[in-house]
């Protein structure tokens, strides 16, 4: 059964959000946990704050805990958030809320499309979004699935015995179903209206309710992915935070070289690092572009990152001079290959010294002057981050450090309106990577130049708290509709390649 083509119907996701954290060990639902930073909860709702296809958000909370999501909504400026829902005790009662709630202020006969999501599944993809709306078009019911991996068996518990298997269902006809499942409102109404009359009705998702009370109906199904997994267990919190501090993001390009110039015209950068490299390209461009630049380093400005006068001296003079400080970059970096067992304390104290505790100052240093501006601090982290490296241990520990350091402070500061962002650069022809390894075959490397542009849409974009790799062909730039943890595992393993 198809549905007769109409004027396109408004779209609402309903956030499923009546968890209580029990089976995770938590007092608080489990959707306000925190991961990679911010609430589950926020991760969710950003990704339908982000979906074209997504005209408004409603969720409904757990009793007793609706002042911690406006809270969270307020703060991240999650605007297609309209209303925030006390959930009911039962999930048949919290959906009948919700559909009571979308009917409001529709006039008769108008329709509007609805996305039922779990809360605490906060690594959905755009394109799955995209998948269910499209496939309401034609059908009334939709839900989301994907191949079951493992074989499932049935069985049945004899006394102290315990279990046997029944049966083993055929697998290739086995799907696990996930979030988010769609409906025409009207559907998904007359569904439960039905369900009513049946004293025994109890509801553990909504496609079940249309399968059984509205049989002629058929319910088209939309593939998942795997990505897309249900924080229920402890283990799938660790998974979920290591998918975040994995996940890249692609930042968005400006249209042409005059929107640039727009956005970066009378604008001020500080660039640690500044001398040579990546952070030179930066203020280079930057320059072009109309910004006044303040481009620091040891061998030009003799500008130590490590001495907070120097920092405090730099920032201090930028604002006395332009009157702003819209952008800190640190490029800045040491890099000593040596087993550590062998390596001196002088060579110790420098790599903690350049690598970690000066972006600390620097951070430190420039809260007052972004805060003025609703600014951005930039950082730098590299491949690996997510992997220590044998012979340069220094090296890849303060890296994963400065990851752990933007999603801190992004959360941090956001509400004062400073995004923080890190860019990971594979590996790069720098002055300092080419004194560490030496001559690399040509073409094997990334151009600093390249990793300048991304670092330049990076500052212009709205982007906070994200990692953004920078590849030589960067899987972020051409699969506009994927999910960064799509892209998340191919990462991994280039970057496993790499070493």
């Amino acid at each position: 059964m198809s549905v007769p083509h109409e004027a396109k119907p408004r779209t609402t996701a309903v956030v499923l959000a009546g968890g209580t954290g029990q089976r995770v060990g938590l007092s608080i639902p489990k959707q306000l946990l925190k991961i990679a930073g911010k609430a589950v909860i926020e991760h969710t709702l950003t990704i339908f704050q982000n979906a074209e296809d997504i005209d408004d958000v409603i969720v409904l909370m757990a009793p007793g805990f609706v002042p911690e999501v406006e809270k969270i909504v307020a703060k991240a400026g999650l605007t297609k958030v309209t209303r925030i829902i006390e959930g009911g005790s039962t999930r048949n009662e919290t959906t009948e809320r919700a559909i009571a709630a979308l009917g409001e202020g529709l006039a008769e006969g108008e329709e509007r499309n609805v996305l039922f999501h779990d809360a605490v599944r906060p690594l959905l993809s755009q394109r799955v979004i995209k998948d269910c709306v499209a496939a309401l078009d034609r059908y009334q019911a939709v839900d989301v699935a994907i191949p079951s991996a493992d074989t499932i068996i049935v069985t049945r518990t004899h006394g102290e015995d315990g279990e046997f298997i029944t049966d083993v269902p055929d697998r290739s006809r086995l799907r696990r179903g996930q979030t988010p499942q769609a409906f025409k409102l009207s559907t998904i109404r007359k569904a439960y209206e039905v369900a009513a009359g049946d004293p025994n009705f109890q509801a553990t998702d909504d496609c079940s309710v249309v399968l059984k009370y509205l049989p002629d109906v058929p319910i088209h199904v939309v593939a998942g992915d795997e990505y897309n997994m249900k924080v229920t267990q402890p283990v799938d919190v660790f998974i979920t935070d290591k998918l975040f501090q994995l996940a890249s993001t692609a930042a968005p390009q400006q249209a042409d070289e005059a929107a640039y110039r727009e956005l970066l015209s009378g604008r001020t950068l500080v660039v640690f690092g500044g001398s040579y490299g990546i952070g030179a390209d930066i203020a280079a461009l930057a320059e072009g572009y109309g910004a006044s630049v303040y481009a620091l380093g040891r061998s030009t400005t003799g500008t130590h990152v490590e001495n907070p006068e120097h920092v405090d001296e730099a920032l201090s003079k930028a604002y006395a001079e332009t009157g702003r400080v819209d952008y800190v970059i640190n490029t800045a970096g040491v890099l000593r290959i040596g087993k550590l067992a062998e390596t001196d304390s002088a060579t110790i104290q420098e790599a903690l010294n350049v690598n970690y505790l000066a972006p600390v100052q620097i951070a430190r240093a420039s809260y007052k002057y972004l805060a003025e501006t609703k600014g951005q601090l930039l950082l730098y982290t590299s491949s690996s981050y997510t992997r220590g490296r044998a012979e340069y241990s220094l090296y890849s520990s303060t890296k994963a450090a400065m990851v752990n350091l933007t999603q801190a402070l992004a959360d941090e500061w956001a509400a004062d309106g400073i995004r923080v962002n890190c860019v990971n650069p594979e590996r790069t022809a720098t002055p300092m990577r080419t004194k560490a390894f030496g001559k690399e075959p040509d073409g094997s490397l990334l151009s600093s130049e390249a990793v300048a542009r991304t670092s330049l849409d990076v500052l212009l974009s709205a982007l906070t708290g994200h990692v953004i790799d920078v590849r030589q062909q960067d899987p972020t730039r051409d699969a506009a509709g994927s999910s960064g943890f799509e892209q998340a595992l191919a990462s991994v393993l280039d970057r496993q390649e790499a070493v």
